[in-house]
């Protein structure tokens, strides 16, 4: 199949969900999207078992043959972290600044080295060959909360304006963290000699680099916007923003998605008050609301997809479960301090149960497992990768606006369109 022809058939997937979504179903996009793609991955392979001649072999070759990682990493995410970032409150985003850098620093260098070291032990309980530096490596990939997943639940529910920011804030940032957590705890598994005090000072390079980069490309592009008030123009240059910068930042060996959502930042916020007309701010605000929406329904399609390049072992299971129960404890554990601080000193009700169930994993995580090497601990970490994703975005993706609904006070499920 050609490129055209795939992403014909990617996109007739997309609104042919959307539209029995919006018609029938009323439930979050992402899971939507996730179970749409699972089940045509299926019928593929039914029909390819029935009919093997057929045209169904050739689909889920070209499906087999995307590369995953690099769709995500290197095509889609730039944008979707700015235009989530686009979406996000500056200035109560710098009041909560402490706790959205406590949780995307300290929380997912706490949360790796918790469900790390219990993944290890379930391993060798279960009797499986999986060393510590690999199930870090996991913990690293599996910590960060997927900011595209998350945005979308936050959108969904009924949430305080203060905790849809640090939610909001922390998935964003902590997945630049997580990644560079990631490429340091791979490089130690496969013996690259790299100390751990060196990790931590490559992480706090590359995140404060990447912060600083984006602050100075934002701030640039938004003076250069402010001179002119042609929309059509202003909207091609904030679309070069996201990606000129996040290109450039990984050239320059810094973190490219620290750098777009700093960007972004200023874009959405200044821009949108001091640097832009009222027309430009509609048609910038609608343009990046689209990009988001189709970018998001097309990830999850192919993340749903995946389960064709999946190794399924039914022997895995208890390693599967036991990863579930982990990756749940350790959220809860980093969380709930903050959690027990917003409920008592702000009178939000059940923070802790919102900050720890909305921290959705998804297609990052999924991107980083796929990227793993070849070797006896990929089978082990892809899968175990695919069993929280997926259990995070059907389970956690459907019963998050109940919980949102529950923390308003709201007797009412929250509604999710």
């Amino acid at each position: 199949m050609t490129l055209f022809q795939i992403m014909a058939l990617f996109l007739g997937l997309i609104g042919l969900a959307g539209w029995v979504n919006a018609r029938l179903l009323h439930w979050p996009s992402a899971t939507v999207m996730v179970l749409a793609g699972g089940l045509n991955a299926g019928v593929l392979l039914l029909l390819h078992q029935v009919f093997p001649a057929g045209g169904a072999g050739q689909v889920i070759a070209a499906v087999v043959g995307v590369n995953f990682p690099q769709a995500v990493l290197g095509y889609m995410l730039g944008f979707l972290l700015f235009a989530g970032a686009m979406q996000v409150d500056l200035s109560e985003l710098h009041r909560r600044r402490l706790a959205v850098w406590t949780l995307a620093t300290v929380g997912v260098l706490a949360s790796t080295g918790i469900v790390g070291g219990g993944l290890w032990l379930a391993a060798r309980g279960l009797g499986l060959q999986l060393s510590l530096p690999w199930a870090c490596v996991f913990g690293a990939l599996i910590s960060p909360t997927d900011p595209i997943a998350v945005l979308a639940a936050v959108r969904a529910g009924k949430l305080s304006k203060m905790l849809e920011v640090v939610l909001q804030g922390e998935a964003l940032f902590n997945d630049a963290v997580g990644i560079v957590i990631f490429t340091a705890a791979l490089a130690i598994a496969i013996g690259g000699g790299l100390h751990p005090l060196d990790a931590i000072g490559q992480v706090a390079l590359q995140a404060l680099g990447g912060l600083a980069f984006g602050l100075a490309a934002g701030w640039l592009a938004l003076r250069i916007i402010g001179t002119i008030d042609d929309y059509a123009v202003e909207v091609t240059l904030s679309l070069a923003l996201a990606a000129g910068v996040y290109a450039l930042a990984q050239a320059l060996g810094i973190s490219g998605p620290i750098a777009v959502v700093a960007a972004g930042l200023l874009m959405g916020d200044e821009g949108a008050k001091t640097r832009m007309s009222e027309t430009t701010r509609r048609h910038m605000r609608e343009f990046w609301t689209l990009i988001d929406e189709i970018l998001n329904a097309l990830l999850f399609i192919l993340l749903g997809l995946e389960v064709l390049v999946i190794p399924f072992d039914p022997r895995l299971a208890g390693l599967w479960g036991a990863a579930l129960v982990l990756v749940l404890a350790a959220r809860f554990a980093v969380v709930l301090p903050w959690g027990a601080y917003f409920q008592v000193r702000e009178g939000q009700r059940h923070a802790g149960l919102v900050l720890g169930w909305g921290g959705l994993h998804g297609a990052l995580s999924l991107a980083m497992a796929l990227s793993v090497p070849r070797g006896p601990a990929h089978v082990l970490i892809l899968s175990t990768t695919f069993a929280v994703v997926i259990f995070s975005i059907v389970v956690q993706g459907l019963t998050f606006g109940k919980v949102a609904a529950w923390h308003a006070g709201d007797p009412a499920p929250a509604s999710v369109e």
